[in-house]
């Protein structure tokens, strides 16, 4: 490890292969550590009567962070259909300079990319043009959080240049890191302190087909870290003791296996088991948050859309104004928080009401909801002995109705101060 910092120190855990040199470690991959299951070399005849579901249009290898093996995973899958007659190109595969991965691009068809000059710089982008017009069955395009330099295309996201392909008839099998989803980056960068600027629209990563997920255990990540099969030897130790801290991978692993828990939740209600398909699986949760133009609104939101996710509940996103006000300009914030909402797949309504308390509950009762969030308040005592607590209101007329409420606590927005992909 860089910086004469032991490996006990860096807190990782002791290991058989703890003294192998990051050269030597690099050519060896265990089935274990590869987060990848190890491919047939023989071709696999296809069985049309085995009832086996013929793979999505859209498969997305999900994982914890950077290095668990979606990559790998990915371009495995692509060589195992290519191996089987699917015509499979790899529209953009970002190596990263790891051995492994560039191995596994062998006997795959590679579509040029587009090289793009930008403030003095050069760099390389997908050319979404060359892979629409080549027009595959199933492209493997790498990193789909990933934004694009200025100037390469059409589109500002790569899941936009997905979106794209898939219209146009081409399957894709891409990846992306739990701390890209948008529902889920605030609390990421409030865990790690890391901020994430590179972010897909939840509706975007629950259009796929499939979503698979490529785990690794905290412990494991980290070995493959000091070992050298993630980062240059240069930047292991920052990685070590900042994002990729045990408490850290613990987190996110956690979020991971959450978000692809509710993904196979929603399957089973979708299609229930034969013996129980007349049992009431769907609990037909309905969760409304208000929101205003207060500071901290987008962290209410997004927990909401956290509790929304876990209990497969349908989101309402309410905005009220008081009758004086309709006239006023609306908050600054707003325009971003309709947005935000429209990110996650929640519905968004606004009301013009006097009584705003009075007015939540009386959406919540007409459309069956059954949980309410709410943001902490930051007014003064004063001012709720003076003229009223809108929150306590709301509580009152919510246990009336029988309707749960959430206060949820106003976090500030952690500030961009270190990016990850």
């Amino acid at each position: 490890m860089t910086d004469g910092v032991p490996a006990a120190d860096a807190g990782v855990e002791p290991a058989a292969d703890a003294g192998v040199a990051p050269a030597a470690d690099a050519g060896v991959a265990p089935a274990a550590d590869a987060g990848v299951t190890p491919m047939a070399d023989a071709p696999v005849a296809p069985m049309a009567d085995a009832g086996v579901a013929p793979a999505g249009r859209f498969r997305i290898y999900l994982g914890m962070a950077a290095g668990v093996g979606k990559t790998c995973a990915m371009l495995d899958e692509g060589l195992r259909r290519a191996r089987r007659g699917t015509d499979v190109v790899v529209g953009f595969v970002e190596t990263h300079g790891r051995p492994l991965t560039a191995e596994r691009l062998e006997g795959l068809e590679v579509v040029p990319r587009l090289r793009v000059t930008y403030r003095g710089s050069a760099f390389d982008e997908m050319d979404l043009d060359a892979v629409l017009a080549r027009h595959p069955q199933v492209a493997l395009v790498d990193e789909l959080a990933h934004t694009n330099v200025p100037g390469s295309g059409r589109h500002a996201k790569r899941y936009e240049d997905v979106l794209e392909l898939l219209d146009a008839g081409v399957s894709v099998v891409t990846t992306v890191n739990v701390q890209h989803i948008e529902s889920l980056a605030d609390e990421v960068a409030r865990i790690t302190g890391a901020s994430v600027r590179e972010r897909v629209p939840d509706w975007v990563v629950r259009r796929a087909d499939q979503i698979e997920l490529v785990d690794s255990s905290p412990g494991q990540l980290r070995r493959r870290m000091l070992h050298g099969n993630i980062y240059p030897p240069s930047k292991v130790s920052d990685a070590l003791d900042g994002f990729f801290r045990t408490p850290n991978l613990v987190a996110l692993r956690e979020m991971a296996l959450r978000f692809v828990a509710d993904e196979t939740d929603q399957e089973l209600l979708a299609s229930p088991p034969a013996a129980a398909s007349g049992a009431p699986l769907d609990t037909a949760e309905r969760i409304l948050v208000a929101v205003s133009g207060a500071p901290g609104g987008e962290a209410v939101l997004h927990r909401a859309a956290r509790l929304a996710t876990r209990s497969k509940a349908d989101l309402h996103v309410l905005h009220i104004t008081g009758v004086d006000d309709a006239s006023v300009s609306a908050p600054k914030s707003l325009p971003a928080l309709r947005q935000l909402a429209d990110d996650v797949g929640a519905v968004w309504v606004e009301l013009v009401a006097d009584d705003s308390a009075r007015a939540i509950v009386n959406y919540a009762s007409e459309h069956h909801i059954t949980q309410i969030v709410l943001g902490s308040t930051s007014r003064s005592r004063w001012h709720e002995l003076t003229r009223g607590s809108t929150v306590r209101r709301i509580l009152r007329f919510a246990a009336e109705a029988n309707v749960d409420v959430h206060v949820i606590g106003r976090r500030s927005r952690v500030e961009p101060a270190q990016e990850t992909r």
